[in-house]
């Protein structure tokens, strides 16, 4: 599982507070809903940041995305969602996700490529988040 202890290591950091824990659940579970890494991917490019998607899965530093970007690729409702299961307003969601879901994509594409088990990976690294911040 080194891959998943690297994801966790370098979104959440050495002293992971919980909300940060949650906010990678949901980003997660985000991916999850949206196709797993391919059906995200693919809705970045439709939505006209295939740069941007395609920097997070590249070997290369990320391009940023704000909020807003995100809420417009995502939809509202996935945003409320989230917003409201973890007790923050929809701004406070939709910027916490936009620092976390490149971060993500990143780790869980290594060598600039989607990995054949991408579903079974997202399961272990949830499972592994639920384990550490139950709730």
């Amino acid at each position: 599982m080194g891959l998943l202890d690297g994801l966790l290591d370098n979104v959440l950091g050495a002293n992971a507070q919980q909300s940060q824990g949650s906010m990678l659940q949901a980003a997660l579970q985000i991916v999850q809903q949206n196709g797993g890494l391919p059906g995200m991917i693919s809705k970045f490019e439709n939505g006209g940041m295939a740069a941007h998607v395609g920097s997070w899965v590249g070997s290369g530093s990320n391009m940023p995305i704000s909020g807003a970007q995100l809420q417009e690729i995502l939809g509202s409702g996935a945003i409320g969602e989230i917003a409201q299961r973890l007790g923050l307003s929809h701004a406070d969601a939709s910027s916490g996700l936009a620092q976390v879901l490149p971060q993500v994509i990143d780790k869980l594409t290594p060598g600039g490529q989607v990995p054949a088990d991408h579903g079974d990976l997202l399961a272990q690294a949830r499972a592994m988040l639920e384990k550490m911040h139950p709730g």
